[in-house]
């Protein structure tokens, strides 16, 4: 059998206060005219944040926004616009969630890429590297700054610039930015983590690379969300360290039903990721019954809402949408459930999961 020569990201810094080093972290990648681009979550506009950002000569900030999850239209227009305004850039900074991660991630590709980012929504379709890349998540659990994916909604299919050109070339892990997340976003960010635990861990690609990182992900998420009575300075580190450890574990392995069932639901209703996968997993204890009974105890004992319904009054065509949607993961249905998974998962079981969402 053939291994996959995996590529990670290229350079790692952690710790509180990490952030402070960004300056010196991209001098070196600074090239004579060509500025640093910032794309910075707009939650943090007019906020302390922003004002750290170390900006020279014709750097340029761009608040990015995320409120849905990242179109391919949006990437095209951002990297148009930078290649109008300057021709050529040093590098792209993401700094926020998943959403703004994975905005960085596709500009960066689509500055040194011809046509559209649609173009290369699949896996292995990049062909040229992008320039330099930064991701500095402000919430834990997307694992976005480790992937090799950038997940993007297109015209026909919500997928990822799935590549080896895809990861970050260096991450700032600082646990201080993410200290002031709202609650609920902070679960919903944090139970992907978990969920993408559980898919990994009880999926037919495990192996023990894989199991290795899931393991101890999974370890740090029990003691954030089930061991602990309240949230401090140390729950932001371990989720921090599940996160990237979470998504180091489904990089030599995949995720399962509940990302190929999310992936519908965000293609035609927007939702985002991590509520979706949260709205998702509340009804799979069909397939992963362990997993669902204690991420119902996480749900209560950090008293969250997960939201019910939200499939109630589609029509035929929204149903099947959603559905072709989610049975294009082929590699996530096989994770979960083997090679045989199409004569397993139907068209017509898939829009009864649906129905109960």
């Amino acid at each position: 059998m053939a291994f996959r020569n995996l590529k990670l990201v290229g350079c790692v810094i952690y710790g509180r206060g990490s952030f402070n080093q960004l300056d010196e972290i991209i001098a070196p990648h600074r090239k004579a005219g060509a500025p640093m681009i910032f794309l910075v979550d707009h939650f943090f506009e007019g906020k302390a944040l922003a004002s750290r950002i170390p900006i020279s000569g014709n750097d340029k900030i761009i608040f990015v926004d995320v409120t849905y999850e990242p179109k391919t239209t949006y990437v095209d227009d951002l990297a148009r616009e930078l290649k109008e305004t300057f021709g050529i850039v040093s590098g792209i900074i993401g700094i926020g969630g998943g959403s703004a991660m994975d905005l960085a991630k596709a500009v960066s590709l689509m500055m040194t890429n011809h046509g559209s980012s649609a173009d290369y929504q699949g896996w292995d379709l990049v062909k040229s590297p992008g320039v330099y890349k930064v991701g500095i998540p402000t919430l834990s659990g997307t694992g976005a700054e480790v992937s090799r994916t950038t997940v993007l909604t297109g015209p026909a299919k919500k997928l990822g610039m799935n590549s080896d050109f895809t990861p970050f070339d260096q991450i700032v892990l600082d646990p201080e930015l993410t200290a002031d997340a709202p609650a609920n976003q902070r679960f919903y960010t944090g139970m992907d983590c978990y969920i993408h635990c559980i898919e990994s861990l009880t999926g037919t690609y495990l192996n023990e690379f894989s199991k290795s990182y899931g393991e101890k992900a999974l370890q740090l998420c029990r003691e954030v969300y089930v061991n602990k009575s309240g949230w401090d300075a140390d729950s932001d580190e371990k989720l921090m360290m599940a996160s990237y450890a979470g998504g180091m574990s489904i990089a030599y392995s995949q995720v399962g039903v509940a990302h190929a069932v999310s992936y519908g639901l965000s293609y035609l209703l927007g939702t985002k990721h991590g509520v979706g996968n949260c709205i998702v997993f509340d009804k799979l204890q069909d397939y992963y019954p362990e997993g669902v009974k204690e991420f119902k105890i996480m749900v209560e004992k950090n008293n969250i809402d997960i939201p019910q319904h939200i499939c109630a009054g589609l029509s035929d065509d929204d149903f099947n949408k959603m559905i072709d949607v989610s049975l294009g993961m082929k590699p996530l249905w096989e994770n979960a459930l083997g090679k045989d998974w199409e004569k397993i998962m139907t068209r017509e079981k898939l829009r009864k999961l649906y129905e109960q969402l």
